[in-house]
């Protein structure tokens, strides 16, 4: 809904952590921050990589987290599209911007 009240058009990705694990192996982390394979999954990865960095007291308080994957469609030419401003507008509902009307 807020894809299409702000004109952001979005949609899920596959999100499967149990898949994407392996991507991060380091010799000296817990966690690179670079996928091993540069085309599997990038933003599920990118979603994971930020999951596992949030305090799981953060999310059981406030109930839930969002990745907005915007690197793709966020420039064209060098210039930014400002892509992904009115789908945040839009999802926290910013007088506007309201998807929930």
């Amino acid at each position: 809904k807020a894809g299409l009240a702000s004109g952001d058009l979005c949609y899920p990705l596959l999100y499967a952590p149990e898949l994407l694990n392996k991507e991060f192996n380091s010799k000296v982390a817990d966690m690179k921050n670079s996928v091993k394979d540069r085309s599997n999954a990038q933003c599920s990865c990118a979603g994971h990589f930020i999951e596992s960095h949030i305090d799981s007291k953060y999310i059981e308080r406030d109930g839930g987290w969002l990745h907005v994957d915007m690197a793709g469609p966020g420039t064209k030419a060098e210039r930014g599209t400002g892509y992904g401003v009115g789908l945040v507008l839009s999802l926290v509902g910013a007088p506007g911007f309201s998807s929930r009307s």
